[in-house]
């Protein structure tokens, strides 16, 4: 063997020496770089909420010095977030619970008693996803002004059930067929039903697409604008995003209580999706799986 070749072999097989990973340094660069393109709102929100007029006419973007809370007092005050806030969280609570029992059941029925009718149920909700809403967003509203549920609480839970039921039983209907089934089974052995079977045994097996489900849902309802103007406007039951937008335009001039009341109607929604992120992943990892 060659001296040539016999350094070649050498270098190859000294532990320790590998080549540098340029990729994944422009892969870290990229990242880095998209995290500050999506941190640039926060930061212009927080910044402009913690300012005094003066301070914005003089520089926007620039860290307040000194910071102001005044702002959120009387954004608070001002745009009665208070009562806002109260009527999403009715809303949204009261939504999510139906969709998760009702989801969750009719996905473990679909995906595990159901045989052929299942399949035809199942693309049902498939179409629920694919078919946008706003198409009958007027027999809807008629609907609703029939029953007299506008300006209701049940009027809004009932519309976003019909909405958000058919997302919701498709990630439970993935997550529930990529489980194992031989507890569930075992259960059916000794006695249980099936309704047994999903309470005491699958369900408490579903909190990771449980808690993407919260999740999806919850920004969803929350951050909804144009069904409550459409369904609650001029009721007194107005819910956040409503209630911020009219604050906007009575307020548009005075920018730092404006962000101040966007940034705590923002907030809530915000701790729970920080509170539930790491059940998002494994939610999807199960679906996809299935």
């Amino acid at each position: 063997m060659s001296a040539t070749a016999t350094a070649t072999t050498t270098a190859r097989s000294t532990p320790g020496k590998r080549r540098p990973r340029y990729g994944g340094y422009v892969l870290e660069l990229v990242m880095a770089a998209a995290a500050v393109v999506f941190l640039f709102p926060v930061y212009a929100l927080v910044t402009l909420a913690m300012k005094d007029p003066a301070q914005i006419a003089e520089s926007p973007l620039s860290p307040p010095a000194p910071p102001t809370f005044a702002n959120f007092g009387n954004a608070w005050s001002s745009a009665s977030l208070g009562p806002a806030l109260l009527n999403s969280t009715i809303i949204t609570v009261t939504s999510l619970l139906l969709l998760i029992v009702l989801g969750s059941t009719g996905a473990y029925y679909l995906a595990r008693c159901a045989r052929g009718l299942g399949y035809g149920l199942y693309v049902l909700f498939l179409l629920g996803i694919v078919l946008p809403f706003q198409l009958g967003m007027i027999p809807l509203y008629k609907l609703v002004d029939d029953l007299g549920w506008l300006g209701t609480y049940h009027g809004m839970v009932l519309f976003y059930m019909g909405i958000q039921l058919p997302f919701t039983v498709f990630l439970y209907t993935g997550f529930i067929r990529a489980l194992p089934q031989d507890y569930a089974q075992a259960a059916l052995i000794d006695g249980c039903d099936h309704r047994q079977a999903f309470t005491r045994i699958v369900f408490p097996l579903l909190r990771p697409i449980t808690g993407t489900v919260i999740i999806l849902n919850a920004v969803f309802i929350w951050n909804d604008f144009f069904t409550p103007l459409l369904y609650l406007g001029g009721s007194g039951k107005e819910t956040v995003p409503v209630g911020v937008f009219s604050f906007v335009g009575q307020y548009v001039s005075d920018y730092g209580l404006v962000f101040a009341g966007l940034a705590l109607a923002a907030l809530p929604i915000l701790v729970v999706f920080l509170l539930l992120q790491r059940y998002v992943i494994k939610g999807f990892e199960g679906g996809l799986k299935g």
